[in-house]
């Protein structure tokens, strides 16, 4: 799996937490500059990981919008690897259909 990390100048040992969870390629932005509302997030991303201590506000608004629209799974925690498990569980744990987490699960 890839994903989109946004958020954060420094990701410490969440990659590792990643790798554990089977994502094998990361993209990292750090979320702080105004011009970052303006990036589209690529069409490989199968998941956008939200470090929401260190975005900036209208990017937020823009990826939850964005997300939406394409269906990808977003999860939404602080820099810390126990508030991102907590919310990496949540979002594998939805019944969210239109998710393609769920439906490559066979939970349609």
């Amino acid at each position: 799996m890839s994903a989109l990390i946004i958020g954060a100048d420094k990701l410490g040992n969440i990659p590792d937490f990643l790798l554990e969870q089977g994502v094998e390629d990361y993209i990292h932005w750090n979320g702080r500059k105004k011009g970052m509302r303006n990036m589209d997030i690529p069409e490989n991303v199968e998941m956008v990981i939200c470090l929401y201590d260190f975005l900036e506000h209208r990017l937020t608004e823009r990826v939850k919008k964005i997300t939406k629209e394409r269906a990808i799974p977003c999860v939404f925690a602080r820099r810390s690897i126990s508030d991102l498990s907590k919310q990496w569980d949540r979002c594998i744990g939805c019944k969210n259909k239109s998710c393609h987490l769920n439906r490559n699960r066979g939970r349609n």
